[in-house]
């Protein structure tokens, strides 16, 4: 007679997995309630997953039926290309990987990039078959938890996938699932070595290179040989590099990367923006070393290959070489690409078919280019104008540079220069904030400050010892008298001025020495920076960005309006279309204050060149042996920041202007001028426009100076003294900075 308390034998299967479960929590004796609970639960939260687990699995076998073709020239041609538009909805760009892309075969490719992308990507590339189970199951729990998909636990297999599919619209569960199917099923079909090669056909490496032998081309000119080449630190001009001539169709140089080459490239995949060498050199250093000691770990490398390739320079921005992109205004369309990518990734962003509405104004644009154009033709500095919107925070025009075939780098908004007197506009605020308002009286006078922690000295002087003894905030900032901004910089606190330009809108930190009171930054600003820094003085205070912010949500100036499913479709989602985001730095009674002192620079200061009809204000700047000129000034519709100067190097211009020194009230203000008094006609064409349409009348805009052409003073020869001796003619000499902060 059977025992009805014996065990009942159950059949192979998942009952029998969860007998075994119910046996390893069994109790030996009568249970206790809190007990009964715990082994109930115990038990469900088993079943549970061993159900999901079973899911997963099953969903995974299921799906081989609809295994897609990856082969990359059939994938490649179904890809559907994003467009970005202007502001108008005219065409501004073709985003597509394609034209960029050069197919590679194994052969092709030098183990030194294989070994680093599976150093970084994949450590256990060659143990999986495309799928990390452990890290799926790890990964779903992350979005149940979460609530949203989690970005990581996928192998080199599953990105291929991933890249190599149509653009997904969201990492959903379902579509990492989708993708782990795929990648278990391809690695039955495919050998490791054709996947990996697939995958590095695949990858965005930023600056417009899509697949490993395009990034070559765009970072290593060369192909990775090092002959005869000087490699260049980060931000510095490379010598003996060649022109970049072209490669042989034949030729591949993915063949010939070297170790550390190959880390820097595989460091880039996981965030091309985050890591690239020229805009963020001290993060790229760091993700290329990690990607080396990583090799050196797996024995990819020998320790003398490591210490070599960690000695290296990261290529320099003069170095490289990115495609030609398809655009009528490459330098705005590469900056707006390279957020869309931070936001949606390559794959989204180049085969999505996504329709992106900018806040580019072809016609100020056009007028940027013509105010540069007719004042520098042929003289040989180069220039970059920034214009941004005040009540939005809008880019509207943006010029970087006289020709991005032959020089790509942005100096608009990766160009960091010293700001020279330029700088001043923040010390005032800083000041006002404090309670000093512009009756407050200094001496103009020689002057000698210590530097904390130096024997050296600050020593200050004003151009050819031209002081005005006793001086008012408001004068001195008219005449850019370095005597009183120096005294008063380090009234006011170096460090509070620097945290104070950061809210403003300078993202670079800003150093806190001595010489900053006079725009001696150790790291210079770019007049991208400039120019929205300065818009929160014009909005009296407000700092103005927007949810599509090109720095993040919130935060920057804003170049994107709206990102859309295809011509004429759906915005993606409500984060899609940006929205004002509005924050105050400072009291309105501080900025109100402020233009009325900095429009007193266009009317009687060093910046009379820049004069328009109506209110305007704004500050000029000059650098040391007039190696930069600065012009950022305002009126009520939008801020605009000018930068004159020799793109590849720190050239002195002495005589560019008309035979004399370049300042900042020279080409600056005169590039200025012209392009606000377009800018204005263009306002006004469109107000008188809008009102005949609407039938109604509009109010008349205030009226102000007139145009006034008077030259502006000098600037002074290189500063000597063991502290830097400064000196200024309007204040327009700024002394050298010392070492430290």
């Amino acid at each position: 007679m059977n025992d009805p308390s014996s065990p009942v034998a159950l059949p192979p299967g998942p009952g029998r997995a969860a007998a075994r479960l119910q046996e390893a929590v069994a109790p030996s004796g009568p249970l206790k309630p809190k007990v009964k609970k715990l082994r109930l639960f115990l038990v469900i939260a088993g079943l549970a997953f061993i159900a999901l687990i079973s899911t997963v699995f099953g969903m995974i076998m299921a799906v081989s039926s609809d295994l897609p073709s990856l082969e990359n020239r059939a994938e490649y041609r179904a890809a559907r290309n994003s467009l970005l538009r202007a502001d108008d909805g005219s065409q501004v760009a073709r985003l597509t990987g394609n034209n960029n892309r050069i197919l590679v075969q194994q052969k092709d490719i030098s183990p030194n990039v294989k070994n680093a992308i599976i150093a970084i990507e994949d450590k256990r590339f060659y143990e999986h078959r495309g799928v990390d189970f452990r890290g799926i199951a790890r990964a779903l729990g992350q979005d149940v938890l979460k609530r949203r998909a989690a970005q990581g636990a996928s192998t080199i297999t599953q990105q291929f996938v991933k890249n190599a599919t149509e653009a997904q619209d969201e990492r959903t569960v379902l579509n990492k699932v989708r993708e782990a199917s795929l990648a278990y099923h391809l690695e039955q079909q495919w050998s490791k070595q054709k996947i990996l090669t697939q995958y590095m056909n695949t990858v965005y490496f930023g600056n417009g290179a899509y697949g490993i032998e395009s990034a070559v081309r765009t970072y290593f000119p060369n192909g990775g040989r090092t002959e005869g080449k000087t490699v260049a630190a980060p931000g510095q001009v490379a010598v003996n590099q060649p022109k970049d001539e072209g490669y042989d169709p034949k030729e591949r140089g993915a063949a010939n990367v070297t170790p550390d080459q190959g880390a820097l490239l595989a460091g880039l995949i996981a965030s091309p923006s985050a890591y690239d060498p020229v805009q963020h050199p001290a993060a790229s250093k760091k993700r290329r070393d990690l990607v080396l000691s990583n090799m050196l770990e797996q024995d990819a490398i020998s320790r003398a290959q490591y210490n070599e390739a960690i000695r290296q320079n990261l290529p320099g921005r003069d170095e490289l070489r990115p495609p030609q992109p398809v655009s009528r205004e490459p330098y705005f369309s590469t900056w707006v690409t390279q957020q869309l990518v931070d936001r949606y990734g390559a794959n989204r962003v180049f085969a999505g078919g996504l329709d992106i509405r900018t806040t580019l104004d072809p016609e100020l644009q056009a007028a940027a280019e013509q105010a540069i154009g007719s004042n520098l033709s042929g003289i040989g500095p180069s220039s970059s104008l920034v214009a941004i919107e005040n009540k939005t925070g809008e880019v509207k025009a943006l010029v970087g540079g006289n020709s991005f075939k032959s020089k790509p780098f942005n100096l608009a908004t990766n160009g960091h220069r010293q700001p020279g007197s330029a700088f001043k506009p923040f010390i005032l605020i800083e000041a006002l904030r404090q309670g000093i308002g512009p009756g407050a009286t200094f001496t103009s006078k020689k002057k000698v400050f210590p530097v904390p922690g130096s024997r050296e000295k600050f020593v200050v002087n004003n151009y050819e010892s031209n002081y005005s003894g006793v001086s008012t905030l408001e004068n001195a900032t008219v005449q850019s008298d370095n005597s009183v901004y120096a005294e008063l910089g380090l009234k006011v606190g170096t460090r509070k001025v620097a945290r104070l330009a950061r809210r403003m809108g300078i993202e670079t930190k800003v150093s806190s020495n001595p010489a900053m009171t006079l725009g001696g930054l150790k790291v210079g600003v770019t007049p991208l920076e400039m120019a929205y820094a300065y818009s929160t003085i014009a909005n009296k205070g407000l700092r103005v960005s927007g949810t599509l912010g090109s720095r993040g949500s919130g935060k920057g100036p804003v170049a994107i309006e709206e990102v859309r499913r295809g011509r004429g479709g759906k915005v993606l989602d409500e984060n899609d279309r940006n929205d004002n985001s509005v924050k105050r730095v400072f009291p309105e009674g501080v900025g109100t204050t402020a233009q009325d002192v900095m429009a007193g620079v266009i009317k009687s200061g060093t910046g009379k060149n820049a004069a328009i009809d109506e209110f305007a204000a704004g500050k000029t700047g000059t650098t040391e042996n007039y190696g930069d000129a600065w012009f950022v000034g305002f009126n009520a519709e939008y801020t605009v920041a000018v930068w004159v100067g020799y793109a590849d190097k720190l050239k002195p211009m002495k005589t560019e202007y008309r035979g004399s020194e370049v300042a900042g009230g020279t080409f600056p203000t005169d590039i200025w001028h012209d392009f606000m008094v377009e800018a204005l006609k263009l306002r006004d064409a469109r107000e008188a426009k809008k009102k005949a349409k609407d039938g109604k009348d509009g109010k008349e805009g205030e009226t102000g100076t007139g145009t006034v052409t008077t030259p502006v003073a000098p600037v002074a020869p290189a500063p000597v003294g063991p502290g830097g001796e400064a000196g200024s003619g309007g204040g327009e000499k700024e002394p050298a900075a010392p070492e430290q902060d």
